[in-house]
């Protein structure tokens, strides 16, 4: 019986099951997305909204998708807010890039066992890499926020020879995050933990060139927040990164272009680390212009 993750290009399934597991789940673009890269790949599935509430309120759901997938209804699944933690005891093992962030955003069988990747990671550097082709070596990132996203964006920028500076509204969780993914060793790109309010931002390191919002201000519905502090100014030359991609264009978007910065939203990061996902379901190269099409249509 085919699995995910094992698929041949000369033995294709006859139904993918797939799908997303967050909350909530009403304004994704994740099937429309797979749906497209499915089609174009000429796989016949279906990719499925499982909205189950946070922690505790959601513990029997969340077991209860974790059967499915057990008794093999559910091929694959993709892991948004606020699950990319909670799942981690439901899986058999992680990837090391899993690991190493402490977060899930994709779930694929691999010789019988349910395997927990991060696929946010290699997806956010892959679209930086696009939106912004050029940096200084050793150049100053800060990242607002350190949720899960957070923890894969971090990660990223600090195997990519990034200084971090990560801001959160409660300083241990800051702390918690640039703890346990600061490499060690002498020369080593780190992160540096910070408060996310206007007094900690007059002390920011000079020069910083990136600014990623990795939290949930500013998404739908509550798109007239943002997570950048009151009376704070945008650092002066900076990129401004931010991950949340409906509305389009954020209020922190805004806020870079009235400062005269250039801003991009997350839509490349949600292409790539789909794409990525679904190459490790099926074992194929997913086209990521169909992708691209569902969202510019």
């Amino acid at each position: 019986m085919w699995r995910a993750g094992l698929i041949q290009t000369e033995q294709k399934p006859a139904m993918l099951s797939l799908g997303i597991l967050g909350y909530p789940l009403s304004y994704s673009l994740s099937p429309r997305l797979h749906g497209s890269a499915m089609h174009s790949l000429g796989l016949n599935g279906e990719y499925r909204l499982y909205p189950v509430p946070p922690l505790p309120e959601g513990a029997a759901q969340l077991a209860e998708l974790f059967g499915r997938l057990r008794l093999g209804k559910i091929d694959g699944l993709n892991v948004t807010i606020p699950h990319k933690q909670a799942v981690l005891p439901y899986l058999d093992g992680l990837t090391e890039t899993a690991r190493a962030i402490g977060a899930v955003n994709t779930i694929f069988q691999q010789e019988g066992r349910w395997i927990g990747d991060n696929t946010d990671a290699p997806g956010f550097l892959s679209d930086l890499r696009r939106v912004l082709p050029s940096r200084t070596a050793g150049a100053q990132a800060l990242v607002l926020g350190a949720g899960g996203a957070a923890r894969a964006v971090v990660y990223s920028l600090l195997t990519d020879g990034w200084q971090v500076t990560v801001a959160a509204r409660r300083l241990e969780q800051a702390q918690s995050l640039a703890a346990s993914l600061s490499p060690a060793g002498e020369g080593r790109a780190s992160a540096r933990p910070i408060l996310l309010d206007v007094a900690a931002f007059q002390n920011l390191p000079a020069g910083i060139e990136l600014i990623v919002n990795a939290s949930s201000a500013g998404m739908l519905p509550e798109v007239e927040s943002s997570p950048w502090p009151d009376g704070a100014s945008l650092a002066e030359g900076a990129f401004v990164y931010d991950l949340v991609y409906k509305p389009p264009e954020t209020t922190l978007m805004r806020q870079a272009q009235a400062a005269g910065l250039p801003a991009a939203n997350g839509l490349g990061m949600l292409v790539e680390q789909a794409a990525l996902a679904l190459e490790r379901w099926s074992g194929l190269s997913v086209p990521r212009q169909a992708m691209w099409q569902v969202i510019q249509a």
